[in-house]
């Protein structure tokens, strides 16, 4: 890890985990930097593996040696499910919980409380904030929902981040249309469950109506893109938006996490395999263009050869792509712990299977691109992403956070190649 350099103006933040904590971690930077706290060091934690767990300790431990004077914060799950651990960090000045970090309370100098957390399960609403940046980001994260309300039986994340908590349809609209005239040109969509979002609104609106409203009264908004969607919660909007919308991306990223029946009853999910292939194969019908990535679990407790070769086969007989490959990881406190428990270097070995498979499927959709153009939305002054989510080489410096077209002139194991078109 090279030194960080908090300035005079901006506090360093460093976000581990998901585009949520994207999001979260520029509140805090807000936060801090109106308490006064430039020469803060924000550290946003994730909890969803050991390894992240991990990563965060060590994280934090670099960060002091690098500055010992630093005002370093410890936030985000891992620190929610066990602040006594965080607290007793000589690295660490103070320990904020998730309902605690988003309060610019939490950020005065005066505090002299070093650790604010508290029981995430009694939180009933979700604070809402205006983001008016994403330092130095193209595209702009905006929460709808918080928490969730399910319980997987290998998934921590829910005593991390508490039940779900949706944010109103008019305060989403208000924060995208000021992203918008910020210079923003494509906003994710996030959230813990997003497909969940609006069971606790008057109405319950789903997710598809929200993005369906909000998509009408932002027209200036030109990409709209979703984080991750649960194949047992999505509604008939989004299918209604994917045919019709132009401006949703054709990129859908699932929640698959297996691919064989028994394991996915094991885990507790809601769909079977049938429901994620029936999924994108309803997608793709009303838009043939497009692609799919997926959360898989490689080594869930119990699996049998038998049943990975279902999760493995799953990326074939569901056009999946986009990868994001997890070796099982123990959560103490949840039901997977107690079940019994597949040889590390098996699970390991079929991790590496499951994420070879998805760099071969990825290769092979990435060279289809080739004599196409795309819009890329330009994310450095060589690189971008076009509406697939495919990460695209500039032939000639474009301008950073513009939608440009392309044509694509070459494919790479996990890139394409391309040159803006006059």
């Amino acid at each position: 890890m090279t030194a960080l350099k908090p300035s005079d103006q901006m506090p360093i933040v460093v976000t581990m985990g998901c585009r949520l904590n994207a999001y979260e971690s520029e509140v805090m930077r807000a936060h801090a930097r109106n308490a006064g706290l430039a020469q803060a060091i924000i550290v946003n934690t994730c909890a969803v593996t050991k390894e992240a767990e991990r990563q965060g300790l060590q994280t934090l431990r670099r960060l002091r040696r690098l500055h010992p004077a630093a005002h370093i914060v410890a936030t985000g799950c891992a620190v929610q499910l066990d602040p006594a651990r965080y607290a007793a960090m000589p690295e660490v000045n103070r320990v904020l919980g998730n309902e605690h970090k988003m309060s610019a309370e939490s950020f005065r100098p005066e505090m002299d409380t070093p650790v604010l957390v508290t029981d995430i399960m009694e939180v009933r609403e979700t604070a809402e904030h205006l983001v008016e940046g994403f330092d130095g980001r193209a595209r702009a994260f905006v929460q709808v929902q918080q928490g969730c309300d399910h319980r997987c039986t290998f998934c921590i994340i829910p005593f991390a981040r508490g039940n779900n908590r949706s944010v109103p349809m008019g305060r989403i609209v208000q924060e995208v249309r000021g992203l918008v005239a910020a210079g923003f040109r494509e906003i994710v969509i996030t959230g813990v469950d997003i497909t969940g979002y609006g069971g606790d609104l008057p109405g319950t609106p789903t997710l598809g109506q929200m993005v369906r409203r909000l998509l009408a009264a932002v027209p200036e908004l030109p990409r709209l893109r979703l984080s991750s969607v649960d194949p047992a919660e999505v509604d008939a909007d989004i299918f209604r938006l994917a045919a019709e919308e132009p401006r949703l991306m054709p990129h859908f990223h699932v929640s698959a996490q297996a691919g064989d029946d028994v394991i996915l009853k094991r885990m507790k999910r809601r769909h079977a395999r049938a429901d994620i292939i029936a999924f994108c194969d309803r997608i793709r019908t009303l838009r043939p263009d497009a692609v799919f990535g997926a959360d898989l679990i490689a080594g869930f407790p119990t699996e049998t050869d038998e049943m990975f070769a279902n999760t493995a086969s799953l990326i074939d007989d569901a056009g999946l792509t986009y990868l994001h490959v997890f070796p099982f990881s123990i959560r103490p406190g949840t039901p997977a712990a107690r079940m019994p428990q597949v040889n590390g270097r098996v699970v390991k070995a079929r991790a590496a299977r499951l994420r070879e498979k998805g760099h071969a499927a990825l290769a092979s959709q990435l060279r289809g691109y080739i004599g196409t153009w795309a819009e890329v939305l330009v994310e450095n002054s060589s690189e971008g992403r076009s509406a697939h989510y495919a990460p695209v080489h500039l032939a000639s410096p474009g301008v950073a956070g513009e939608v440009i077209p392309v044509r694509i002139t070459g494919a790479g194991k996990n890139a394409l190649y391309g040159e803006a078109i006059a």
